[in-house]
């Protein structure tokens, strides 16, 4: 068997494109890197990692604390860093594919203190995380890649926690230019300490800081896997976005397998919502009544009705349950009247299943939004 050894390959009659192959044997073609490893379709790990589906509503205003959700499967989270506002942006770096972003701004600026921070995060389940083979000797790269703008130039940082045994890294990137989008990509070393469950549990923290005090950037800085570090998981020399007017833009985030990162893998808005309705799921009642399904006391009394959400697809875990909106009460003649209460209280829920019931307790009723919540 014969091998040909070459670097690129060409065209006769142009020097563009063709295929790349560097001295480890990754392959690049027209200028797009093909995986290191794994498949090459989902690869993606990160849901909503593009910020298109905001169920929740795009745009939170006056948030110290968090968490805070602008678009699904991303939060806001911070402590003494002055008041925030998240919201899903029509500013986004369009000439790669995208259309929005998650935006947050300091509204009300606030000094550092030890205890300070502000963070963007996602969180992952453990059975999604198997293809790393974290914990084995076998383990593999993690390549992080996205998009990034900022008002404010400087060195960020971003930390992975695994919470299942309690070790984490982080990693370093630098924004050049203000109010400018950038493609960042970072390469992180894989851990042969510790697998992650086989489960639906909360097992990794993505997080990106905008912020942080001393106790998070007097230690030593973790750049390889270690046991839980707090002191470490941010730069020293980390921005800080806590002055009134700060803004700070991120979208196309991509974590995948492998020691290159590649371009973002994009997909349906229908696609991206099914798997964000996993943790989410919102039902208008002002504007689709298809999945709700009235029981009313068979015996004609005055005991409470019930009814059955037909929820579009199984959920992480049996979700918690929220009324939004104005309550409303209904009339003799099916008519929907403003009501002052309707009392709607959970009863009883199969873990995840798709059909979830409901009991009105009191007056006959329902709000204008049911909210469905198994968010890790």
């Amino acid at each position: 068997m014969s091998t040909i050894k070459v670097n690129r390959i060409e065209n006769t009659s142009t020097t563009d494109g063709g295929v790349s192959i560097d001295v480890n044997g990754h392959v690049t073609i027209d200028g797009q890197q093909l995986p290191t490893a794994g498949p090459l379709s989902n690869r993606n790990i990160v849901i909503n990692g593009a910020m298109q589906v905001a169920q929740r509503g795009n745009n939170f205003a006056g948030v110290t604390t968090g968490p805070s959700y602008a678009v699904d499967r991303w939060r806001w989270q911070g402590s003494s860093i002055g008041t925030w506002e998240m919201s899903q942006s029509a500013e986004a770096p369009t000439s790669s594919g995208f259309a929005k972003s998650f935006k947050a701004e300091c509204t009300s600026g606030a000094s550092v203190s030890a205890g300070s921070f502000a963070l963007i995060r996602t969180v992952l389940e453990g059975q999604d995380l198997q293809r790393f083979a974290k914990g084995t000797a076998s383990a593999k790269s993690f390549a992080l890649s996205f998009w990034v703008r900022s008002t404010t130039t400087g060195t960020y940082s971003i930390y992975l926690y695994d919470n299942d045994n309690q070790r984490e890294i982080s990693a370093t990137y630098t924004i050049d230019a203000i109010n400018t989008w950038e493609y960042k990509s970072i390469i992180i070393d894989p851990d042969t300490v510790g697998a992650w469950a086989n489960d639906n549990g909360d097992s990794l923290y993505v997080n990106f800081y905008l912020a942080a005090g001393s106790n998070f950037t007097s230690g030593t800085f973790n750049s390889t896997w270690q046991a839980d570090n707090s002191s470490g998981r941010a730069s020293s020399s980390q921005a800080q976005l806590n002055t009134t007017g700060q803004q700070f833009y991120i979208t196309g985030v991509q974590l995948e397998v492998g020691s290159k990162a590649t371009p973002f893998e994009h997909e349906s808005y229908g696609q991206t919502l099914a798997k964000c309705q996993r943790y989410c799921t919102i039902i208008d009642l002002g504007t689709n009544l298809n999945p709700v399904h009235w029981m009313f006391n068979r015996a004609g009394g005055t005991g409470s009705p019930y009814t059955v959400v037909d929820l579009p697809t199984t959920m992480r875990s049996g979700p918690n349950f929220n009324e939004l909106g104005s309550p409303q009460v209904n009339s003799t003649n099916a008519n929907f009247m403003t009501a002052t209460s309707a009392g709607l209280t959970v009863d009883t829920a199969v873990a995840a299943h798709q059909n979830y019931a409901q009991r009105c307790s009191g007056t006959t009723g329902t709000f204008l939004k049911w909210q469905f919540t198994a968010e890790l």
